[in-house]
């Protein structure tokens, strides 16, 4: 029973440094995804949040941000080292950053409370990892989420976000 309790307490200290996180940290690869960041508190002191900024791993396609009802959002594109084709046009470039701006002061989200922003697109088609860093800008100090685990570092202070690509469900066909 110790050695389930130990993994139990290690596994909630790893969630626990985790502070922003996806909805749903694993997803099939080659499907469309939807991805919820999970912002759970604001800078060291309290400070409130006043910006977030998701950097986007390459190889997502078709990447469309939500709106934020009193917040300002912006996009920046980089171009594709080889082009694509969607529905018979061609795509030159993705979405590789989406900024969620405050609307001023009374829009700024309250390190007591919680909140998420959103943006969906097409997975890449391979399984593996994608990373996403996200930069956490508040009224005081920043956080900026974007280590990955190392050998000499298995537990980041500030994890990028991450998300496991599983192989694509293929239904059987039954008769």
């Amino acid at each position: 029973m110790k050695p389930l309790l130990t993994l139990s307490l290690l596994a909630l200290a790893g969630a626990s440094q985790a502070h922003i996180t996806l909805e749903q940290p694993e997803a099939a690869a080659g499907s469309s995804y939807r991805a919820v960041f999970k912002v759970g508190h604001g800078c060291e002191g309290g400070a409130a949040t006043k910006e977030i900024v998701v950097t986007l791993p390459e190889g997502l396609r078709g990447a469309k941000p939500m709106p934020k009802p009193g917040w300002t959002l912006s996009t920046r594109r980089r171009a594709l080292q080889t082009p694509d084709d969607s529905h018979g046009k061609p795509v030159t470039d993705e979405l590789a950053e989406v900024r969620w701006t405050a609307d001023g002061e009374a829009n700024q989200l309250p390190d007591a409370w919680y909140d998420e922003f959103i943006l969906r697109a097409t997975l890449p088609a391979a399984p593996g990892e994608l990373a996403f860093a996200v930069r956490q800008v508040c009224t005081r100090g920043e956080w900026f989420w974007a280590e990955l685990p190392t050998a000499d570092n298995p537990r980041p202070r500030a994890p990028a976000v991450r998300l496991k690509l599983t192989p694509a469900h293929t239904e059987a066909h039954a008769h």
